[in-house]
């Protein structure tokens, strides 16, 4: 911030008789100048690189070689309503990212990061002022660069059990000599960006991956109901048999629970409920959740992750508010310990974990304060934005933009900023303190689209996946209506004219499919009720803070 807005922004904190003014403006400008101080200075010395070195004011390659953080990025210009830039670096993505390229790639971060990234500026793009195609969202240039990057991906999931490898090389696929042990997440964080994709373009290959990746997943878990960290995903075999909710775990639970919102799909929170329920037996002590063994649920590892900071918020989404709210107040307190989480924390020391202590600038703890916040409304979940607005802008920002803490105790700093800053932490601080975003609509503002012009779109309830990208749901029942309705108008062309022709195998899923042989939420001889949201106009609004009313008996 200027020096001059610095004066301003005390002004206004001193003279105004409206201080709720300053709570909502205040925070939302000192946001902005840290987002652009960090943008502007991946522009200006690392891009096309995939991210900044901030101190040495240079970039690297880490996670593949796509220009990552403008991929990551690109949806949040458009939150803070910069629409010019959006349209520029959209433009320049399809002009000049490429994914032919020899480059052993992350399965899990692709997804997230570029595929996601991708998904969400399509669905954005309209938005943005762009000029779209017809038919959109159910076509587009980013739609099929997204498509294009997961393609790259698929050679991973043709193993036995259909869980994917971690590493991919994006021309040659495989390699022969790739380690078949990834972790939990890498397994079971798909069906976000896959089933968006499928139910977008027609193609049912993506979701049915993701899915069967997360049934085989499904299928490991302990007698007492818990996964471990890391599997073998030839022989299903556990090779890391620590349970918990944080590293190498988190986002598998997390994309049960919004996949279950996203799809209105009762096996995928019927799936999350006995996860839940093990969760809170063996892992939940005094509000903590610990590590355990996954087949004796005794105690392994007594530590807090930074990365488990999550769990309150997706708590929130299922209405568990009050074991939420109780959780959150433990990370917080050690938030206000050392002006960041701790990558580890030892709970029983009340201290960090030696070789554990950094913060990389990671979004969790606000990303849960922004879902509590629309939840309840307590300010106390806004004074964590406060602090963390204070906290990163004193301790991490330098000449070249924001850097990760090497080590919160004495908040030396490292050379790198994770684009994760630009798509993930920056975006949940602006939202928490942005209650009129359009991110937060409850269906009061809407657009057309559709291959027919007919579907609602942008009507709110946008499902954010792991890497903060908001996901229209809206979109995903436009088009795949649309396919569903060409498919069956086939299917009775090719009934009148082979009214003998023999029953085909359903055992592969297609988008949209209503059953599963595998399906745990239905007993045997059962028929799955209808969706629950059957119309695209109104079931999208205020589920971002659900309260318990997913699939409510009076929806």
């Amino acid at each position: 911030m200027k020096s001059s807005d610095a004066k301003a922004s005390k002004c206004r904190l001193k003279y105004s008789s409206k201080n709720r003014i300053f709570i909502r403006k205040g925070p939302m400008d000192r946001i902005k100048s840290m987002f652009y101080h960090a943008y502007n200075s991946y522009l200006e010395n690392a891009y096309p690189y995939d991210e900044l070195r901030p101190l040495t004011c240079d970039g690297q390659d880490t996670w593949g070689s796509f220009s990552l953080t403008l991929i990551d990025a690109l949806d949040t210009l458009l939150i803070l309503g910069n629409h010019t830039e959006f349209q520029r670096v959209a433009t320049l993505l399809q002009d000049t990212v490429d994914f032919d390229i020899d480059v052993n790639a992350s399965v899990f971060e692709t997804n997230i990061r570029v595929v996601g990234g991708l998904l969400s500026a399509h669905l954005l793009s309209k938005r943005a002022g762009m000029e779209v195609e017809e038919g959109w969202p159910c076509s587009g240039p980013l739609l099929r660069m997204a498509e294009d990057a997961a393609r790259k991906l698929l050679p991973a999931f043709q193993t036995p059990t259909g869980m994917p490898y971690g590493t991919v090389n994006l021309l040659r696929g495989v390699n022969p000599s790739e380690t078949p042990v990834t972790c939990t997440a890498g397994v079971g964080t798909f069906i976000l960006e896959f089933s968006t994709l499928s139910r977008l373009t027609g193609d049912p290959v993506f979701e049915n991956v993701a899915r069967k990746a997360l049934r085989a997943l499904w299928r490991t878990r302990s007698d007492i109901g818990l996964v471990g960290n890391h599997i073998d995903v030839i022989t299903s075999k556990w090779v890391a048999q620590d349970a918990g909710i944080g590293a190498g775990v988190d986002s598998y639970f997390e994309y049960l629970v919004k996949g279950a919102i996203m799809l209105q799909d009762e096996e995928l929170l019927a799936m999350f409920h006995e996860f839940d329920k093990s969760i809170k037996n063996y892992t939940k002590f005094d509000d903590w959740y610990l590590w355990v063994q996954m087949h004796k649920g005794t105690v392994s590892m007594p530590v807090f992750q930074s990365l488990e900071a999550f769990w309150p918020g997706l708590q929130s989404l299922i209405g568990d508010i009050s074991s939420a709210t109780k959780t959150f107040h433990n990370y917080y307190s050690v938030w206000r310990q050392f002006g960041g989480l701790p990558e580890f924390y030892s709970i029983p020391q009340g201290y960090t974990v030696d070789k554990r202590e950094g913060y990389p600038l990671r979004p969790e703890l606000i990303e849960s304060a922004m879902y509590l916040y629309k939840a309840t409304g307590d300010p106390t979940f806004m004074q964590l934005g406060r602090d963390a607005v204070e906290s990163i802008d004193k301790i991490s920002r330098v000449n070249c933009g924001f850097a990760t803490v090497k080590d919160v105790r004495d908040h030396k700093l490292d050379n790198r900023m994770e684009s994760f800053f630009l798509a993930e932490t920056i975006k949940y601080l602006y939202l928490l303190f942005d209650p009129e975003n359009f991110l937060h609509n409850s269906g009061t503002e809407f657009e057309l689209g559709g291959l027919q012009g007919d579907c609602i779109l942008s009507a709110g309830g946008y499902v954010f996946n792991t890497e903060a990208h908001p996901l229209d749901p809206a979109a995903l029942h436009c088009c795949s209506r649309y396919q569903s309705e060409r498919r069956e108008l086939q299917d009775i062309l090719i009934s009148l004219s082979e009214p003998l022709r023999p029953a085909t195998d359903q055992s592969e899923e297609t988008p949209g499919a209503g059953g599963s042989r595998e399906s745990i939420a239905l007993k045997p001889g059962e028929r799955r009720k209808a969706r629950v949201l059957s119309c695209p106009t109104q079931p999208f609004s205020a589920k971002l803070a659900v309260m318990g009313q997913v699939f409510s008996d009076n929806s």
